[in-house]
């Protein structure tokens, strides 16, 4: 039994909408996975990882959930909590969103709520790991009170590794 309480899979923002990934997600997921200029995953590979996602919520009670702007009603991208490089008492914040919809503070609303999200299930401090090319998510990771832990050298190149304590 985990001494954490499983996180919200459904969050809410004043523009934004976290909620569990369904099927119907697969071709937007796709979408958003070939902008990282690397193919475009099949339907079916967009399924599968869906599934994954879905069974390591389940296993983990922590979620990367789909992003959708409340009014439109859009597939954005996705921001949750994930194991990702670290461990399940001290989870990784992830983000990405579709590039249509940069530079519009939603990234940072987003990791807002899932900060918030990860505060009630009773975690003392998250991770998030970024390369270091990436200033605009590093500048979200600053507004939301992650400061820089370390750096490491992978094999897409300087990965920074930022903490934040949670209350």
């Amino acid at each position: 039994m985990s001494p954490y309480e499983t996180m919200s899979f459904h969050l809410e923002t004043e523009r934004l909408v976290l909620r569990p990934w369904a099927e119907s997600d697969a071709a937007d997921f796709s979408a958003l996975l070939s902008e990282r200029g690397k193919g475009t995953p099949t339907l079916e590979r967009a399924r599968t990882s869906i599934g994954e996602l879905l069974a390591a919520t389940a296993r983990t009670g922590i979620a990367l959930l789909p992003v959708q702007r409340r009014d439109e009603g859009d597939f954005i991208g996705y921001c949750g909590l994930i194991i990702g490089r670290t461990t399940l008492e001290e989870p990784e914040i992830a983000y990405e969103l579709c590039r249509r919809v940069h530079g519009r503070g939603y990234a940072t609303e987003a990791a807002g709520t899932v900060l918030d999200a990860a505060v009630a299930t009773g975690r003392k401090r998250l991770w998030s790991t970024v390369g270091t090319w990436n200033t605009p998510s590093l500048r979200v990771l600053e507004k939301l009170g992650f400061e820089r832990d370390r750096v490491s050298m992978e094999e897409n190149g300087e990965v920074a590794w930022l903490t934040r304590s949670l209350p």
